[in-house]
């Protein structure tokens, strides 16, 4: 069945999409470096599968480029956006023939910031989301808490379905084993990578942020945020296992020299 709908399949594509980027400082990024001014993209995916579209995340919610501080607060001291209202992710799917009330599934790699700006806005699809991460969203450590933006996710008439940690573990969403979810906790308690197999291209991981830049996949640093060390560490070792085993390419979650190296939607994308 795997062979059949992945490998011919002509349906199936990636697109790698960017809402804009963040301007922070390295050390936020890249734990106890400098204060240098570093900026990274936001970026979010979307996946075209016979059986139903698929977004990753969606980057910044609109309201950002809207009114970043209204909407996010004091956060923008640390992590501040650059966004155009157009670079929402509605209005990026829109670009490449996408129908927002045909999204079937919304993976939430976790519920940070950065990452939730699409709750919500594809109405008929189901939120798949690590239960642990649900549940700290709503009560996180203090350390933690200015990174979930409670109005992002906290909504009515969601469709939500809660994965398990490791009992639900390499989930494939599709039974085709186009796209499998993998629990990655460390950056947050309840982070999940995506592995996919596409006709063309083969596998490719989203690490999403268990490994925000090469650095942190490399082993060279850990990340700026980060909820368990020991956990991270762990969740990169996992991830390096599995790209090997796949010969995956490697999409970390944040890196700006690596983010250069893609195909970019909505011109280009992957199949």
């Amino acid at each position: 069945m795997f062979e059949e709908t992945s490998k011919f399949n002509p349906n199936i594509k990636l697109y790698m999409f960017q809402t804009g980027t963040l301007k922070t400082k390295l050390k936020y990024i890249k734990m106890n470096q400098s204060n240098e001014d570093f900026e990274i993209p936001v970026p979010w995916f979307l996946i075209k599968h016979p059986e139903g579209d698929v977004v990753i995340d969606g980057g910044n919610a609109i309201e950002v480029a809207i009114d970043k501080h209204a909407h996010w607060g004091a956060i923008v001291d640390a992590y501040d956006p650059t966004m155009e209202k157009s670079e929402n992710c509605v209005d990026q799917a829109k670009s490449v023939g996408t129908n927002v009330s045909d999204v079937r599934y919304l993976i939430q790699s976790h519920l940070h910031l950065d990452h939730s700006g699409g709750v919500g806005r594809f109405p008929n699809a189901v939120h798949v989301v690590q239960r642990l991460e649900y549940d700290y969203a709503f009560n996180p450590d203090w350390f933690a808490a200015p990174a979930y933006i409670r109005k992002d996710f906290d909504k009515p008439n969601i469709h939500w379905k809660f994965l398990n940690d490791r009992r639900t573990d390499f989930f494939d969403l599709y039974g085709d084993g186009v796209i499998k979810i993998i629990f990655s906790p460390g950056h947050s308690p309840g982070h999940q990578s995506i592995l996919l197999n596409l006709p063309q291209s083969g596998n490719i991981l989203l690490t999403i942020d268990a490994a925000y830049t090469l650095d942190h996949w490399e082993n060279k640093c850990l990340p700026g945020l980060v909820h368990s060390s020991s956990d991270a560490a762990n969740s990169v070792k996992k991830l390096r296992k599995v790209a090997k085993e796949n010969n995956a390419l490697i999409v970390t979650g944040h890196d700006p020299v690596g983010w250069l190296n893609f195909k970019k939607a909505p011109m280009f994308f992957y199949e």
